[in-house]
């Protein structure tokens, strides 16, 4: 079968491996149909692994696909039936698996694609526990965006900010992949979302999506006119997921006692702040990673609701890199996906 294997920092190819056995007690064996691309992937390419691994090593942590098999003691699922995985391996049992917050367990053997092998081949067994049934009126390329995509930024706006309906929202970099999604998300409950995009172009595509007011960041100071927009109040919840160079700005943007939930730091891991100011204000800042695994479940209900992600590209195999590339070059509105 094909794999896309990462060889060493930023070479990625597609090798001939072995096909994994029958499944065992507890494994589904997927027939892997689609990838979705995330910044968690770029991580891996460059090298960001934060922990031993060996290479080569089959990338891609985001997937949809359908059962080809299942393991002796295994239940509920049947051959052809459409699936997306849970890319973090957690143990099952530990307190936090037990309560359903799997992306905080605290015997995680690795995430697929980063530290373990990844989804990016024909075939893979996974755990059956770690898997999530399709519904029929959400399509392959849709579902391959939600065990990461989806599933991260329902955790970050409900699980973490509590966003509620009329409430506004920042949500930065709204012509990424979570930031699509979360403006989408937000105005289908009836929030009023200001977003922030590098270039006219995404500015178009971010009021496409419904956006109230759409800020140019290159041209613009982007806490100047949200304190505009809101009157000097400030929005209730920031979507921070771009790092050290909209941190401080993000929150000036807050009202007093808004919640900011971060969940990445493309630009940079590392920011100074006032203590002042956020005890003062009463700020609420929540680091937010992953989903737990009822987090793939509301994406998928999401969609099937009509809350689609937006698809900048559908690559195929052999021009993964490619997307990677875009990715990396922030060329990017809306989710890329690579299927098999």
């Amino acid at each position: 079968m094909r794999a896309l294997q990462l060889l060493a920092n930023r070479e990625v190819a597609v090798r001939e491996r072995e096909p994994p056995p029958p499944p065992r007690a507890g494994e589904v064996q997927i027939r892997i149909r689609a990838v979705g691309l995330n910044h968690i992937d770029l991580w891996g390419y460059r090298g960001m692994a934060f922990a031993k691994r060996q290479l080569p090593l089959t990338v891609g942590a985001e997937a949809a696909g359908e059962i080809v098999a299942a393991g002796p003691d295994v239940t509920g699922f049947a051959a052809g039936q459409r699936v997306i995985p849970y890319a973090a391996l957690t143990c099952g049992h530990c307190r936090n698996c037990r309560a359903g917050r799997e992306n905080l367990c605290e015997n995680v053997s690795g995430i697929r694609g980063f530290h373990v092998d990844g989804f990016t081949q024909d075939l893979i067994n996974h755990p059956a526990r770690l898997t999530v049934p399709v519904p029929d009126s959400v399509t392959t390329i849709d579902a391959a965006c939600v065990p990461i995509a989806f599933a991260t930024v329902e955790h970050m706006l409900f699980d973490n900010a509590r966003l509620e309906p009329g409430e506004w929202v920042l949500v930065h970099a709204g012509g990424s992949g979570i930031g699509t999604i979360a403006i989408k998300i937000a105005k289908a409950i009836g929030c009023t979302v200001i977003t922030t995009v590098g270039t006219n172009a995404k500015a178009e595509g971010a009021r496409a999506l419904g956006a109230d007011h759409v800020i140019n960041y290159r041209d613009e100071r982007f806490e100047g006119v949200v304190r505009k927009l809101t009157g000097k109040r400030g929005v209730d919840v920031v979507f921070e997921h771009v790092g050290a160079d909209t941190w401080n700005g993000s929150l000036l943007s807050l009202k007093r006692g808004g919640r900011l939930v971060t969940c990445g730091a493309t630009s940079g891991p590392s920011a100074s702040m006032n203590l002042m100011q956020l005890f003062q204000q009463q700020y609420r800042i929540i680091g937010s990673f992953g989903s737990p695994l009822s987090g793939l479940r509301r994406g998928l209900d999401r969609i099937a609701d009509g809350v689609r992600p937006v698809i900048d590209t559908v690559y195929g195999l052999d021009d993964f890199r490619a997307g990677l590339d875009r990715l990396e070059a922030r060329d990017v509105f809306g989710k890329i996906v690579v299927t098999l």
